[in-house]
C-alpha cells in the first residue's frame, strides 16, 4: 500500500476467500514487521465502515476488512435472510481506503465444523440486546474469535453505535488475552441524525422518514440531565418515540457503561449510556447516547 496523502491512498486491494490465502499473507506481513489493522463486518458497507478503516489505516501500517454474515448471531432467520448482501458494491466502496486484504469467506470456510463453543460474560449479555435477542452475542464472540485467530492482527476496530457488542469483544479479548487491541470508534450518523446502519437501506420511505426521531429523541433527553430523574428520562425518551406511528421502541434502557446494568439515580455511577432499539416496521435499530462519562 502506499500512502498519498492523509486520508488518500493508492492501492491494489486484494479479495482474499480461504483461511490458507489469509495466513500466507498474514505471515508475509508479519515478515516485515507491519502492525495489522483489522475492522470485522457484515457487509452492506457504509461511510461508518469506512470511518473504521480510516481509524485503522492511520494506527497500522496494513488493514484487514472481512465480510462475513454470521448465521449464528441471528436468532431469527428472517432477519439472516433480509440483510443486505452486495460483494461488488462493497469492494468499489472499499476501494481508495486503507483496505488492504479484503477476506469473504464462505461459512464453511469459518465453520467447517459446527461451534460449539459456550462463553460466560456474567451479566453482560444477559441485558438490552441480550434479553431480547437470545445466543446473539455466544454468535458474535465465535465469529469475532475466530477471525482474529484466523487474522491476529494488532488492534481491531468497532463502532459505538453496536455499544454492548464492544463491551462483549473487550471482555472475550479480556479472557482469551491474545493481546489484541479493541478499539472503539465514534457513532457515525446520516445527516438528519440517523445513526449509519447496513439496514437503513432496507426501511421503506415512510420508515426512512421517521427514524431520525430515535436519535433527536435521545440528543433532546440530555437537556434533563440531571435536572429530571432518570425515570423521567425513560418515559420522555419513550413516549416520545412510539408517539410515532411508524415506529415502536423494543427497549430503552439507561445503564452503567461498564457493566451495562441499570441504573436508578445519576449518582449510581460516573458513566452512563442510554441505550435502545426500535422498530420501524419489520427492520430492528439502535442507537445510545452517552449521558455522563468519566473521560470528559
Amino acid at each position: 500500500m502506499r500512502k498519498l496523502l492523509p486520508g488518500l491512498y493508492s492501492i491494489d486491494m486484494e479479495l482474499i476467500k480461504t483461511k490458507q490465502e489469509l495466513n500466507e499473507k498474514i505471515i508475509q506481513l508479519r515478515n516485515e514487521n507491519k502492525t495489522i489493522g483489522f475492522v470485522p463486518t457484515m457487509g452492506a458497507l457504509h461511510q461508518g465502515h469506512l470511518s473504521l478503516v480510516e481509524a485503522a489505516g492511520k494506527q497500522c501500517d496494513e488493514v484487514v476488512v472481512s465480510i462475513f454474515v454470521n448465521p449464528s448471531q441471528f436468532n431469527d432467520p428472517g432477519d439472516l435472510e433480509r440483510y443486505p448482501r452486495d460483494l461488488d458494491k462493497d469492494m468499489n466502496l472499499l476501494k481508495n481506503t486503507a483496505c488492504e486484504l479484503l477476506f469473504a469467506p464462505s461459512v464453511e470456510e469459518v465453520y467447517p465444523e459446527t461451534d460449539e463453543r459456550v462463553f460466560d460474560f456474567g451479566a453482560l449479555d444477559k441485558v438490552m440486546e441480550g434479553e431480547h435477542r437470545p445466543g446473539h452475542f455466544n454468535g458474535v464472540a465465535q465469529v469475532v474469535s475466530r477471525l482474529f485467530e484466523m487474522v491476529k492482527p494488532d488492534k481491531a476496530f468497532f463502532g459505538q453505535k453496536d455499544f454492548q457488542q464492544l463491551a462483549i469483544v473487550r471482555e472475550m479479548e479480556r479472557q482469551l488475552n491474545s493481546g489484541i487491541e479493541i478499539v472503539a470508534c465514534p457513532i457515525v450518523r446520516e445527516a438528519d441524525g440517523l445513526a449509519m446502519s447496513s439496514r437503513n437501506m432496507l426501511l421503506t420511505k415512510k420508515h426512512r422518514k421517521s427514524a431520525p426521531l430515535i436519535a433527536k429523541t435521545l440528543k433532546e433527553s440530555c437537556n434533563f440531565v440531571p435536572f429530571k430523574n432518570i425515570a423521567e428520562i425513560k418515559a420522555f425518551v419513550i413516549g416520545s418515540i412510539n408517539g410515532d406511528e411508524n415506529l415502536g421502541v423494543e427497549y430503552f434502557d439507561v445503564v452503567d457503561g461498564n457493566t451495562l446494568q441499570p441504573v436508578d439515580r445519576w449518582e449510581d455511577s460516573s458513566y452512563i449510556v442510554g441505550c435502545i432499539a426500535v422498530f420501524a416496521g419489520k427492520i430492528r435499530l439502535i442507537d445510545n447516547i452517552i449521558y455522563k462519562n468519566p473521560g470528559k
